[in-house]
């Protein structure tokens, strides 16, 4: 019986890793990927209090590091359902079964895809969802963004370092991004915006991916646009699916909790992007971590 398990090692996860365990609690992060979630795919982080600049995949490794300093676990598997046996929880994993007095779900978000026919089978073959993972293959080549917020402006301002072209594909003329990156973008003579224009179906010759069909977003015309590589940056949705079944989720697949970062069922807890919340920002996340690792130790401590 562990203490404390937390499904999911991003900048949530291992926030409350570090401070549950720091509090004397027994605690397992359970992860599938990467420790460091999405901190992985990030290029730079201009934003995090106390760092100026820093790669994502480092901020990442030295979260890991320092959330297991002070004797948290980690096992790499897959977590398919959570069973709530009132006092304890039982996680069913991919390899075994694991019973915690208390559960944190700190699973994050997954990109949404364009929703095209040969989307699937493009993945890594022209397609990616990780301009600093993949954006060094399409190096002197020209590439195609598409998304307006802040993840799509900030890797085309990466990927602009290193190919010879990103083209902005945008379904509207207003920016989500902030106005320091958009300023940033329109700058940059290697970067082209092109605004009310969307994807409508990919270019594939010889199972190669060619560029993209785009739509205009008022007129409905088509036109092509020849790139080497595509990076979608449109949204993303909660990993949740494996406890729809508790009933926690909102519409929309996120998790409601309350101050304490507690769902409805007592003893598990939600944290980072996979809650309901305004700002999903790396900074947000460690704060929700700190919140239930802190309040999760104390519960166990009491029971």
């Amino acid at each position: 019986m562990k203490d404390i398990i937390i499904i999911g090692g991003g900048p949530a996860g291992l926030t409350a890793a570090l401070y549950a365990s720091r509090a004397g609690a027994n605690v397992t992060v359970i992860e599938s990927g990467a420790p460091g979630g999405k901190l992985n795919l990030t290029a730079h982080i201009e934003n995090y209090p106390g760092i100026k600049e820093m790669m994502g995949p480092q901020l990442a490794y030295d979260m890991y590091e320092q959330a297991l300093n002070f004797g948290a676990q980690l096992k790499m598997t897959e977590v398919k359902s959570i069973v709530d046996e009132g006092d304890y929880k039982k996680v069913i994993t991919s390899k075994e079964e694991l019973e915690a007095r208390v559960v944190i779900i700190a699973t994050g978000t997954k990109e949404r895809k364009m929703g095209l026919h040969l989307e699937d089978e493009m993945t890594g073959k022209g397609i990616s969802y990780c301009a600093v993972c993949d954006g060094p293959f399409f190096r002197g080549k020209e590439v195609a963004v598409i998304g307006g917020g802040n993840s799509a402006i900030e890797e085309s301002i990466y990927l602009a370092g290193i190919t010879e072209k990103v083209h902005i594909i945008m379904r509207r003329d207003v920016f989500r991004a902030d106005d320091y990156l958009v300023k940033k973008a329109l700058n940059n003579e290697k970067i082209e915006f092109h605004f009310k224009k969307k994807p409508h179906a990919l270019i594939v010759e010889d199972d190669t991916l060619k560029g993209l069909e785009l739509e205009d977003s008022d007129t409905k015309e088509l036109e092509n646009l020849y790139v080497q590589g595509i990076f979608p940056f449109i949204g993303l949705d909660p990993v949740t699916d494996f406890v729809k079944d508790l009933g926690i989720t909102n519409e929309q697949g996120y998790i409601d909790v309350d101050e304490h970062m507690e769902t409805k069922i007592p003893g598990i807890f939600a944290i980072g992007d996979v809650r309901t919340k305004t700002l999903r920002q790396v900074v947000t996340a460690a704060n929700d971590g700190a919140i239930a690792g802190q309040y999760a130790a104390k519960l166990v401590e009491e029971n």
